[in-house]
């Protein structure tokens, strides 16, 4: 239990991303058999659609999205500052996080590329959630092209159109179309949290300031 505990933000979580991802499939699937139905085709099992262009596209147009976010937040952070927020670095302080991992070579507690990596291993560390979210939205950003691409020339294909590549695809409207719809909503999410935590309060997370600290207080 006690293993749970201390991970249970991140199981919880893992948990929840099942559970919807779950409920994506299946109501994917119904979707996508109405669909067919309306134009005379026969249904797909769940098998058939869970390996579908239609199904990958849906998920990884919102993968895209979420990772994009992440990781601007995670830059946006670490040169901008927001007055009172609790998402924001102190303005005009110093943080642990500005510390040259440098000075601890010789912490034998520090992790294994401060203590014994190279300058290229170290500096790759050093900015590797970034780097991590990057490579994410960008493997996100192609597998929506080319799911995308599969479940619209199928659509085009069902009226008479033809088949279009992943290349092809990125250029159509309806690829921005889907990607600005998701990326418009996280940056909102975004500006929320940063605003929202100016003058709100939720007592014992850690994303919020104290509820006794002034508006004006910047979060570290």
């Amino acid at each position: 239990m006690r293993w749970a505990r201390l991970r249970a933000l991140l199981l919880v979580n893992l948990g929840l991303f099942a559970v919807f991802l779950i409920g994506v499939l299946l109501t994917g699937h119904a979707h996508e058999n109405e669909e067919l139905a309306d134009h005379g085709q026969p249904a797909q099992s769940l098998v058939e659609y869970a390996g579908s262009s239609a199904f990958g596209e849906t998920v990884f147009e919102n993968w895209e999205s979420e990772f994009l976010q992440m990781g601007m937040y995670v830059l946006l952070t670490t040169f901008l500052v927001q007055k009172g927020s609790a998402e924001s670095r102190p303005i005009d302080e110093a943080v642990p996080q500005d510390e040259d991992p440098r000075k601890h070579r010789d912490d034998p507690k520090a992790p294994w590329p401060v203590r014994h990596g190279s300058e290229l291993v170290l500096k790759l560390y050093e900015n590797s959630l970034a780097i991590a979210f990057g490579i994410v939205f960008l493997l996100s950003f192609w597998l929506h092209a080319v799911t995308g691409a599969g479940a619209y020339s199928e659509d085009q294909q069902l009226h008479g159109g033809e088949a279009v590549s992943a290349w092809q695809y990125v250029g159509t409207s309806q690829f921005w179309f889907e990607s600005f719809q998701n990326w418009q909503s996280e940056f909102l999410a975004v500006a929320a949290i940063v605003g929202g935590s100016i003058y709100l309060r939720q007592r014992k997370s850690a994303q919020s300031k104290p509820v006794h600290a002034p508006n004006s207080e910047t979060g570290s």
